[in-house]
């Protein structure tokens, strides 16, 4: 896991080439004209994802993971929390769906992972070792326009 501003990209310049890439076009890219939807930046190797919601309680939330993609989470506009914790502390609750990348996963130990704080232009990345819990709210429910980048591991 990573955690910066955008503004601090070229502290980044050992990570690989597509991580790179992903970060390029979030620093460069004016989201108030981009609209809901999935934009290729290099085919099905980095892509991004932009969409809006209302972030919600921590307990409708779900911890999920994936095994092709690393996540690029970015926050465009609102803030949100989102939980992070190593994957071996979960069991798989739902078969891993080849298609969407995707797994969703249940503690299996005790401790507490943590929630980092998600503020407008900051990023996180995610490997497929980070079990994660997206779209958590700070306080109450909030409006949150955010870009995820898939990066191709």
């Amino acid at each position: 896991m990573i955690k910066d501003n955008i503004k601090n990209i070229n502290k980044y310049s050992d990570l690989p080439e597509r991580v790179q890439l992903g970060l390029k076009y979030l620093a460069d890219t004016d989201f108030s004209t981009v609209v809901n939807g999935k934009y290729e930046i290099l085919s099905n190797e980095v892509f991004a994802i932009v969409q809006d919601y209302f972030s919600k309680p921590i307990d409708e939330g779900q911890f999920e993971s994936h095994k092709k993609y690393i996540d690029i989470q970015y926050i465009i506009q609102g803030e949100e929390q989102i939980g992070v914790w190593g994957i071996e502390n979960f069991s798989q609750i739902t078969n891993y769906d080849e298609e969407k990348d995707i797994v969703f996963l249940a503690q299996n130990r005790s401790g507490m992972p943590e929630f980092v704080t998600m503020k407008e232009k900051e990023f996180l990345i995610l490997y497929p070792n980070d079990a994660h819990k997206p779209s958590i709210a700070i306080k109450s429910p909030n409006y949150v326009k955010k870009t995820v980048v898939k990066v191709l591991t």
